[in-house]
């Protein structure tokens, strides 16, 4: 049930429901800088950046890796459109280990080839990744 201390967070992917409780907070990276939500905000629709996603509920603190995606802020709820999120348990530390270094490198060389934007969304997503985990 809601309250004036809470409100609905919702995360949506292509393939599932990732989330869907009341929150106190919840906090994530948007084209325009970090954003932290609480009950009552104003309306907004934001485009996501890839960064850490921190829910704080009543329990405590959740964090995911949340990779892209839009979201819409109303007073009493948020709603994430997430192309890709992961909880820490469902990420491989190796392999984005390994995606990191990819990405660094591709942007290190900057060859006439390299896809500048899509190698810094590649880093900032292999980043993203392994804070989570740590």
């Amino acid at each position: 049930m809601a309250d004036n201390n809470s409100f609905l967070l919702r995360v949506i992917t292509p393939d599932r429901v990732f989330y869907e409780n009341q929150v106190q907070m919840v906090e994530f990276d948007t084209t325009e800088g970090e954003i932290g939500v609480l009950p009552g905000h104003i309306p907004m629709t934001v485009i996501i950046r890839p960064g850490i996603l921190t829910i704080t509920e009543a329990g405590g603190d959740k964090e995911a890796a949340l990779h892209a995606g839009f979201a819409e802020i109303l007073p009493d709820r948020v709603t994430i459109l997430a192309e890709i999120i992961e909880w820490p348990d469902e990420i491989d530390e190796e392999r984005a280990t390994a995606a990191l270094e990819r990405a660094k490198a591709r942007l290190r060389e900057k060859a006439s080839t390299t896809d500048l934007a899509r190698a810094e969304l590649a880093l900032q997503r292999a980043v993203a990744r392994i804070e989570v985990i740590r």
